[in-house]
């Protein structure tokens, strides 16, 4: 049997994903424009990435920062206020929008070409925004519930191209509200129309569950979200905490159904990009996470496999991105052919945290 190769496979998905957004971009000469630069720089990204393979360090693509541990929403089933990272308050030790400007600037020499910003909710930090929109190399998804835009924000999201809003649904009115609060869902419809007219690019993420699967994958929303001017969609599976949420978690059949509706979808829409995380990890040889295509780096710096195993033997205000990439940890984790497990919802770790701890132990 030929042996799979990451690296390989994960350059294609960021060429995939490149050209996608040139198409979605045409329509709009300024965020056209912008892409056509991102292309080369993702181009030259690649290349030193290709490059730290030849010398034995494998660094991954995407990364993921969760730039604060607080947020304005209480959203039902929310994994970052089940795991104690996110509530009303800042935590202490946070990093400085300083240590993630050094952060960022790390990623771009290695080769890093995307940085998903998360939190809590990341336009509570204009700051370390700011600090991205200063690397128009690294394209940043900003991970929102979209109900604090002002007008500075949406001055800093047309100066700086990088930065692209991805606004949280959980389908249309009668989902979102029901997990996010009464009115969410019309008040983001209001910000889609502004952004539309200020010409800003923006996409939409959606927390896939048994229950929306059908909904947020029907022609009909997609086309609600096209009207608005929305040109990318990242579904994102629901990780369940137990209790009556497990059945909200897709089994094996049900994430079969849903790769082939969206298979289906992307054959029939040129002009929205369709993504969906964790994605089809038996096309990419297991979980992603832990650095095999992507790590978490929490609001304190602790570098962790992803968002939803929140475990981490290493913090970066200690050293270098290079330095948690290889940390005990990730290493464990790669090695041990955990990522590789079959599991229910969409986190191999998070359905064996017990293994994790024990580890860490």
């Amino acid at each position: 049997m030929e042996q799979f190769d990451l690296a390989q496979y994960l350059a294609q998905g960021v060429e995939g994903v490149v050209k996608e957004a040139l198409k979605a971009t045409l329509s709009n000469p300024k965020a056209a424009l912008f892409m056509a630069r991102f292309a080369r720089a993702s181009h030259k990204a690649e290349k030193r990435r290709q490059e730290a393979e030849t010398r034995g360090e494998h660094i991954p693509p995407f990364l993921i920062a969760s730039i604060t541990s607080r947020c304005n929403l209480r959203c039902a089933g929310c994994y970052a206020i089940e795991n104690q990272g996110c509530g009303e308050k800042e935590n202490d030790g946070v990093l400085t929008a300083a240590q993630w400007r050094s952060i960022f600037r790390e990623a771009e020499t290695l080769g890093i070409s995307f940085i998903l910003l998360a939190g809590g909710e990341p336009l509570l930090r204009k700051d370390v925004l700011t600090a991205a929109g200063e690397i128009p190399a690294i394209l940043f998804p900003v991970f929102t519930n979209g109900l604090l835009f002002d007008d500075d924000l949406y001055t800093l999201f047309d100066r700086c191209r990088n930065l692209i809003p991805m606004i949280s649904l959980e389908g249309q009115e009668n989902f979102t509200d029901r997990r996010r609060g009464r009115g969410v869902y019309e008040k983001l419809l209001c910000v889609m129309d502004r952004l539309t007219k200020s010409g800003i690019l923006f996409g939409v993420s959606v927390t896939v569950t048994t229950e929306n699967a059908e909904e947020v994958t029907s022609a009909a929303f997609l086309r609600q979200l096209k009207a608005k001017g929305c040109k990318a969609v990242i579904y994102v599976e629901y990780v369940p905490f137990g209790g009556d949420q497990d059945q909200l978690a897709f089994a094996a059949e049900d994430r079969l159904r849903f790769g082939e509706r969206l298979l289906t979808l992307r054959s029939s829409d040129q002009d929205m990009v369709l993504l969906a995380f964790p994605g089809d990890e038996e096309e990419s040889g297991g979980c992603l996470a832990a650095g095999r295509g992507f790590f978490h780096i929490n609001a304190k710096g602790g570098a962790e496999p992803c968002p939803f195993s929140p475990y981490s033997d290493y913090n970066v205000k200690d050293g270098t991105l290079l330095e948690a990439m290889s940390s005990g940890l990730f290493t464990h984790l790669q090695g041990s052919g955990m990522l590789l497990a079959e599991h229910t919802g969409g986190c191999t770790l998070f359905s064996r945290k017990d293994e994790v701890e024990a580890f860490l132990k």
